[in-house]
């Protein structure tokens, strides 16, 4: 559908590029740009804004010189400068061959290295075995860009890891910007000019995987671009994804990732599509630690953990869609299709059958299938028997579409303020019958501005109402599986909501350290675990509360603890390297009386010398009893850096496996989002007669664990609260038990 607009870019006219060392500290500045200034980084060190690279000369360059050109027959680079003389000419470029014994290639006059060149050229593809020199005799010329198809690199091990970075340390200090190596011709492919409309720019990290996508111009659906980033030694993901969310021509950004660079450039990069509403759809290998494997073995990247990636996904409205077909699906929908009137899907077909089963398929997939109006119904019974169901799906009993009624079913429809949505399957072909309803459809969306979804099921995909009437309309979103359509418009309806109310993390992330960083930072421990009682300081220094207890050294001391803290106690062991107390008995709950206490405090100090446990002392603790049982913890991602984790506690916490990942910088509407797909959430609003939970205080504590993992991601390696008790709704959240281990 055309009509697509995208939003008003609203970031801060600063647009530092600095880079995120693996340790969270800011590397030096790229390209010759300027180091960026405090103001321009977070609390721990890490960019908030990223400058968007100026790609227009790479994709359509005034000069291309090509090195180790060849016009010898049978030879590799010989086919691979012939398309690029015919793309050349096709962009408007001058084409310079570079070779150091040919006179000429092709026709056209050679040079003999890059010093000849008759002017300084936009960009340079080298079609050499090692590109390390070339690059630094291009630095000299000031090309600007340049392409490196060698393989060999990172994705053959550390050896050739070591050369890919000393390849693109060249490139950052030159200044030159270097698409590859272990690249290919992806982005000098022939594009159709002659379609109009918004249009796909596509990202892939495997040439290959694109290929479907591309192919969506036989469609009629317009390509503007394809980067095929190979093993990202200079220009990355990131880089394309800022750059194609600025241009006006593009609807939607389609990406194949198998491991990204940098995981704050992609966030960066993510946020500014997000401003800018343009949507994002990727496919992400790495779901499995198989795929993770040979993601890693074929681009020579961290993958990173799949749950980081896909929560940095979900967090910053990036669509992840598994296959590559759901990839074209979406992608093309989302490019061309208008914002939604409303969020309501109505089903529409001829068949009883077809229409319960792909409604049953809708509402699985999280689409709303809302009963339309006793009017509306009453409404299209004027042409549809009054024993066929009309109130959504709608059954239409198959006569009426070979008559003028056909058209008045579908316009009622699409009028019904509910409806956003109307998907109609088609199982099989039915001449004529098939082929008026599809012209119907097609008629009608070209009169509304709601979204019109046809399924065309037939696996021959050669009748004409599907090649010439379906495919040849703009307007209507055609789909050849009920998957892949439920699917897409899906990610329609989640992206525009999403975007609708979006709000940059960014602009919020604390760029100065709180008060508590300084109290919280005397108490690490550089390479150790710390006691429970330390650890609980440190939630306490940031404000989250703890039960009231005391560290004690004797039996006599506990009893004395016991009475101020108040009856009943738990009592615990405490010591550096205790990790899981419960599972060597070193928990005593529920002691109501000074003999319970001094009998469990001997027996706590008994079992430890038993078990050869060093102990700070004993915990007598407040026992804090109802309340919902959740984890909080903090741990390092080697893309990320510090994430949050959070879900459903307690000592089944393994077991259940149900929490969720939140990547600074996030807000407090994130952190509900993320609450909210917890499998456990439920238990959070009270069941089988409990009450509500207080769910603020537990966002309260989730943003608080945000700031510790910012200010202090330097020193700490992890933390861990569990449980972490949700007390009824209005009386907070109690840290019952904390671990943590310094950096």
């Amino acid at each position: 559908m055309l009509g697509s607009t995208h939003g008003t870019l609203t970031t801060d006219a600063r647009r530092a590029r600095v880079i995120a060392c693996g340790d969270g500290r800011t590397g030096p500045a790229v390209h010759g740009r300027a180091a960026a200034d405090v103001h321009d980084l977070d609390v721990s060190g890490r960019p908030l804004y990223a400058d968007v690279p100026d790609l227009d000369r790479f994709f359509r360059p005034g000069s291309v010189a090509v090195i180790g050109a060849s016009d010898t027959e049978g030879r590799p680079n010989t086919g691979v400068t012939r398309q690029l003389i015919r793309w050349a000419e096709r962009v408007g470029a001058r084409l310079h061959p570079v070779h150091p014994t040919r006179p000429s290639v092709f026709g056209l006059p050679c040079v003999t290295c890059v010093a000849d060149l008759p002017e300084q050229v936009d960009l340079a593809v080298l079609l050499v075995a090692d590109p390390l020199p070339v690059v630094e005799e291009l630095a000299e010329a000031k090309v600007r860009f340049a392409v490196a198809f060698a393989s060999g690199f990172a994705e053959t091990g550390e050896e050739g890891a070591a050369v890919q970075a000393r390849l693109g340390a060249a490139a950052r200090r030159s200044g030159l910007r270097l698409l590859g190596p272990n690249t290919n011709l992806n982005a000098f492919e022939d594009f159709r000019e002659d379609l109009d409309g918004p249009a796909i720019a596509l990202i892939t990290q495997s040439g290959h995987q694109g290929r479907p996508v591309f192919a969506l111009q036989e469609l009629g659906i317009r390509l503007s671009h394809w980067a095929p980033t190979g093993n990202e030694a200079d220009l990355e993901t990131a880089d394309f994804l800022s750059y194609f969310a600025e241009r006006p021509e593009v609807g939607a950004i389609a990406a194949y990732v198998e491991g990204l660079k940098d995981g704050r450039s992609f966030l960066l990069a993510a946020d500014r599509a997000a401003r800018r509403k343009v949507p994002v759809v990727a496919v992400k290998v790495g779901r499995t630690e198989t795929g993770a494997r040979t993601a890693a073995s074929h681009t020579g990247k961290l993958t990173g953990a799949d749950a980081v990636v896909d929560a940095a996904m979900r967090q910053y409205g990036v669509i992840r869609v598994d296959g590559l077909d759901e990839l074209q699906d979406t992608a093309a929908l989302l490019a061309r299709a208008r914002p939604p009137r409303a969020d309501g899907v109505v089903v529409y077909s001829i068949s009883g059958g077809t229409g319960a089963h792909v409604a049953d398929l809708a509402t699985a997939a999280g689409l709303r299938l809302p009963e339309l109006s006793e009017a509306r119904q009453a409404e299209l019974h004027q042409w549809i028997p009054p024993y066929l169901s009309v109130a959504n799906p709608v059954d239409n009993g198959g006569h009426p579409v070979g008559d003028r009624r056909g058209r008045k079913i579908i316009d009622a429809i699409l009028a019904d303020p509910e409806v956003g949505v109307l998907i109609c399957p088609v199982t099989g072909p039915f001449p004529p019958l098939s082929d008026r309803l599809v012209r119907d459809l097609v008629d009608a969306a070209e009169q509304t501005d709601k979204l019109v979804c046809v399924v065309w099921g037939s696996p021959v995909g050669t009748e004409p109402a599907y090649r010439e009437v379906l495919l040849g309309s703009s307007r209507v979103a055609t789909f050849r599986t009920v998957a892949n359509c439920l699917t897409a418009v899906r990610a329609y309806l989640s992206h525009h909501r999403f975007v609708s109310g979006y709000h940059s993390p960014f602009d919020d992330a604390p760029r100065t350290p709180s008060p508590s960083f300084r109290k919280a930072r005397e108490l690490m421990r550089p390479g150790q675990q710390l006691s429970e009682h330390a650890a609980k300081q440190l939630l306490r220094a940031y404000g989250i509360r703890v039960p009231r207890e005391q560290l004690v050294t004797s039996a006599a001391a506990a009893v004395r603890a016991a009475g101020l803290v108040g009856y009943p106690v738990v009592m615990k062991a405490s010591g550096a390297q205790l990790a899981h107390k419960t599972e060597l008995g070193l928990v005593k709950i529920g002691l109501t009386s000074a003999a319970q206490v001094r009998d469990g405090y001997r027996e706590l100090t008994d079992i430890a010398r038993y078990e050869g446990v060093s102990l700070d002392g004993v915990l007598v603790c407040q026992m804090v009893e109802q309340g919902v049982e959740m984890v909080v913890g903090v741990t390092h991602d080697d893309l990320f850096g510090p994430t949050v984790t959070v879900g459903l506690g307690g000592v089944l916490v393994e077991v259940l496996s149900d929490t969720v990942v939140c990547v600074p910088p996030f807000g407090e509407d994130q952190a509900r989002t993320a609450l909210a797909e917890l499998r456990g959430r439920p238990l959070l609003d009270g069941v089988r007669g409990r009450p509500p939970a207080d769910l603020d205080a537990l966002v309260e504590v989730v943003l608080r664990f945000q700031r510790m993992a910012l200010e202090l991601g330097h020193d700490l390696a992890e933390l861990d609260v569990n449980p972490l008790m949700v007390l009824p709704r209005g009386q907070g959240a109690v840290a019952l038990d904390a671990l943590a281990v310094c950096r």
